[in-house]
């Protein structure tokens, strides 16, 4: 037994410490990423982006990440272990990505505002993108199918269901005001939106395409995030720096969290914990990311991040 234990122990000690999760944070007010460390809050490193570094997302494996480059055409990947850039995808001619996803099959998945369209990369580097014809397609989602994805159009009101196998955009729902947070729900049956331009989220059916609800909140929600574990539907209300906490499947409200003192914040993107059990808010105007306990709606520490900190990705 003692030979047993002893062996046991051996073999923990050779085998080094567990790797620890890694917030990644694009800040786009100075064009860098900042790496840290999720259980300390340490900065590990900072690290020279494209410019205006929004969203980020992390690989399948988790070990690259993802960031654009809002003011380009590019995206960066960086080692995340390594904390160092690996390459620059050129998306041109697609300009100003902005949303952007890692599938499970390697592709990237990026909306590119600038030039109403949406670019697609392929594992092996091919870039190939699929024109939305609206003004400001902004937000992504992709259904769990990695073949049907939404988009959030500012400029026209609408949403955009494309086809991503097929290269193709199918047809585009009148969402009305100025949708920009997106996401989807039960197994990507509803397709939660909500408005810049109203107090309200509405959700969708995405086999008919009709509006099945309208739900409040106060003021705007900037975003709208599904739980990893799909039983919560999250919005960022930025005029008030508060989220919302909506029930998925019955769509009641759960709870509203204040997470920050007014609009002074800026709060904008959301990231659950891939166990649903943290919340992190980016609050861009104090550099600032809150991390949040969703049971309790306790904020249990503010992280620093570089100036505007906004994109929010966590790689395990």
């Amino acid at each position: 037994m003692r030979r047993t234990i002893a062996t046991a122990l051996a073999a923990l000690l050779l085998a080094g410490p567990v790797a620890a999760e890694t917030l990644l944070i694009g800040n786009k007010g100075e064009d860098s990423l900042s790496l840290v460390a999720l259980a300390s809050g340490a900065e590990l490193a900072r690290l020279p982006t494209g410019r205006m570094p929004h969203e980020i997302a992390v690989s399948p494996d988790g070990s690259q990440a993802a960031v654009v480059a809002y003011g380009g055409t590019t995206i960066d990947v960086f080692d995340v272990a390594a904390r160092r850039k690996l390459k620059t995808i050129d998306l041109s001619p697609n300009q100003r990505p902005h949303g952007l996803l890692w599938l499970a099959d390697g592709r990237l998945v990026a909306t590119t505002e600038g030039s109403e369209s949406v670019a697609v990369v392929a594992a092996d580097g091919t870039v190939t993108s699929i024109s939305t014809g609206q003004k400001g397609t902004h937000m992504v989602v992709v259904a769990p199918d990695n073949r049907t994805a939404y988009t959030a159009n500012i400029g026209s009101g609408t949403v955009s269901v494309l086809d991503l196998q097929a290269g193709t955009k199918l047809r585009d729902l009148t969402i009305g005001g100025k949708p920009e947070g997106l996401a989807l729900a039960k197994g990507g049956r509803e397709l939660w939106v909500g408005d810049l331009d109203a107090p309200r989220v509405t959700v969708w059916d995405t086999a008919s395409g009709a509006k099945v609800a309208e739900l409040p909140v106060d003021p705007v929600a900037i975003r709208v995030l599904a739980s990893p574990d799909g039983r919560l539907i999250a919005t960022s209300n930025i005029g008030k720096g508060t989220i919302s906490l909506f029930d998925a499947e019955t769509r009641a409200p759960v709870r509203t969290i204040q997470v920050s003192e007014g609009d002074a914040a800026r709060q904008v993107t959301l990231l659950f914990s891939a166990n649903s059990t943290r919340l992190y808010a980016a609050e861009t105007g104090v550099d600032k990311v809150a991390e949040i306990d969703v049971a309790s709606g306790k904020v249990l520490r503010r992280i620093a991040a570089g100036k505007q900190g906004d994109g929010l990705a966590i790689a395990p």
